[in-house]
């Protein structure tokens, strides 16, 4: 009777591990914005404290080839204020399982090191330096991904981020 009842239970496991199916996702990445960890953030400059604006969002890609292992392109960032497209690399997602469809989170971290996130001055005065004319400045980014098949994401906007320029 035991035998009976533990055959019929891990039959029963078997069938229902069997059944799950991967996940069906679409051969175009897909992402999803997820947030900013602040929405105020230090201007980078000397005697500024260091701190850090990370980005996070989510994607899907229904076979699996997001991340290169050469040189190519596949985060694609666009600063609201300047147009200027900034470019970042994933490393390689490995493949796993029997399903290609993966999804996760990406998080891209940016620095307030000098030159890197500063204000834009309506005057053009530099950058990094605090101007009492302008004691914040705003951005916000466009955001897009290319898996290794040279399939495009949609495109996500992030939330406006204010600069302190002081």
């Amino acid at each position: 009777m035991k035998t009976t009842t533990f055959l019929l239970l891990f039959g029963l496991g078997l069938g229902l591990i069997s059944c799950v199916q991967p996940p069906n996702y679409p051969i175009e990445p897909e992402i999803d914005y997820i947030g900013f960890n602040t929405l105020s953030f230090p201007q980078g400059g000397a005697g500024t404290p260091n701190d850090t604006l990370i980005l996070t969002f989510a994607f899907t890609d229904g076979d699996g080839d997001i991340g290169f292992t050469d040189n190519t392109i596949d985060v694609f960032l666009t600063d609201s204020r300047t147009g200027f497209e900034e470019i970042r690399k994933l490393p390689v997602i490995p493949e796993e399982g029997v399903g290609n469809g993966i999804s996760g989170e990406i998080t891209l971290r940016f620095p307030n090191q000098p030159s890197q996130i500063c204000c834009l001055y309506p005057d053009s005065s530099q950058g990094c330096i605090p101007n009492p004319l302008f004691p914040t400045d705003t951005f916000s980014y466009t955001v897009q991904i290319m898996d290794q098949a040279g399939n495009r994401s949609n495109i996500i906007q992030t939330e406006t981020v204010t600069l302190i320029c002081n």
